[in-house]
């Protein structure tokens, strides 16, 4: 039997990201069951969730280490099978603390996931492919956290929150272990590993300004998708489930930003090679244009609503064009670790601080005007990437060598 396509894997990874997400979702969807069941306290329902999320960020670099040695393929369904048994043990949890301990397995599972199936993608696919097949595949995220939270309150309200946390088991499973079909790429054994790697990789000015600017556009991306249904109970006067569903249709926005982004950026650059880093500098800027007026000048209402679906298109924009030039500026032998180094970054300063400050900051000055501050922090994410403009050039020549750079992107001599 023929090894897949690489547009069926591209399907069969963003399936499984998409599954990834989902399972961390749907114990959301649980929490009215579990606070009836257990009497849980909104502190403890909320650590079920970030728990996940730590565990990802911490175990992002050793996980991608590994994957580095040995095989993407193997390390992906390992994983997919780890995480998918762990969402299982989390149906049968007799209490929080077995609970909160399956949760951790789900995080330990999904861990090397986005460094292995990004660093098997960008080779599978040309350069020139790399933003748009990125932007797919991380797209999956924001989508399987509309179908996890959907799919949950469904499975939960006719079968209970048990059935709920399992629904995506046996996906997971299945796609996990179709992954080993796959053709994977040698392994490279010649290049630095663990500490040293992940030094060599944050020592990439490209890499280093490009992971900054994602970081603070996903600050006022995971504030909004953590707020607006409050904003939209509070200022519009939904109903809660109203409001939920219209938060859900602005982190659509944000999925269609991110695939589209990444496939007119790659139609670009054929033109222009500048353009894998103009796109981020424009996403940006855009944010801040977009969201900065929608949360100041324009009143709650079709306006306001018509403003935030743009700026969520535009707040996520970036993520696929930033993720292949992190490719670019990387040897192949470390690029899961170069993932890695995105995914903890994303996880612990981007998806994490975003809610908790525009928490903080609401309590202070008000929710509109906490979302109006953070989305300025769009005009700094432009210049970061403005940053790894520059520096890009020069980085990729020196993985690639001199000759393999276009020479309208080629370093002249005052660097």
């Amino acid at each position: 039997m023929s090894a897949p396509s690489p547009r069926a894997v591209l399907a069969l990874l963003t399936g499984l990201m998409l599954v990834d997400f989902a399972d961390r979702q749907v114990l959301v969807a649980a929490f009215p069951y579990l606070r009836a069941e257990w009497g849980l306290a909104d502190t403890t329902l909320g650590a079920l969730v970030s728990v996940v999320t730590l565990t990802v960020a911490l175990g992002a670099l050793p996980a991608a280490s590994l994957v580095d040695r040995w095989s993407r393929t193997r390390a992906i369904a390992l994983m997919g099978t780890v995480w998918s048994a762990a969402a299982a043990a989390s149906a049968f949890a007799p209490g929080p603390g077995t609970l909160l301990a399956a949760r951790i397995g789900v995080g330990a599972g999904e861990a090397g996931y986005g460094p292995a199936g990004g660093a098997l993608l960008a080779t599978l696919f040309p350069a020139q492919r790399r933003a748009a097949v990125l932007g797919v595949f991380q797209a999956a995220g924001p989508l399987g956290t509309v179908v996890g939270m959907l799919l949950g309150s469904a499975v939960a309200a006719q079968w209970g929150w048990r059935w709920a946390v399992a629904v995506m088991v046996v996906p997971g499973l299945l796609l996990a272990l179709a992954v080993l079909r796959v053709r994977d790429y040698p392994t490279v054994r010649t290049v630095p590993r663990g500490p040293r790697a992940v030094a060599g990789v944050l020592r990439t000015r490209t890499v280093v300004a490009a992971v900054t600017g994602m970081v603070l556009l996903l600050v006022v991306a995971s504030s909004l998708y953590t707020w607006l249904p409050t904003h939209f109970e509070r200022d519009l006067h939904l109903a809660p489930a109203q409001a939920g569903g219209l938060a859900a249709v602005v982190m659509l926005a944000g999925v269609a930003g991110t695939a589209g982004a990444g496939l007119l950026t790659d139609r670009a650059a054929r033109r222009d090679p500048g353009a894998r880093l103009r796109t981020p500098v424009l996403a940006g800027l855009a944010t801040t244009a977009l969201l900065v007026p929608a949360f100041t000048l324009v009143p709650a209402g079709p306006g306001q609503v018509a403003l935030v679906l743009l700026g969520a298109a535009a707040v996520t924009a970036a993520v696929g064009p930033a993720a292949a030039v992190v490719v670019d500026v990387t040897h192949p032998g470390v690029r899961a670790t170069a993932f890695s180094v995105l995914v903890v970054a994303q996880n612990l300063l981007g998806l994490t601080v975003g809610p908790v400050l525009t928490g903080a900051l609401a309590d202070t000055i008000g929710l509109t005007t906490a979302f109006a501050l953070l989305a300025a922090l769009g005009v700094v994410a432009a210049g970061a990437f403005l940053v790894a403009a520059r520096a890009y050039p020069g980085d990729r020549a020196a993985v690639l060598g001199p000759d393999a750079v276009p020479a309208d992107l080629r370093p002249t001599g005052g660097g």
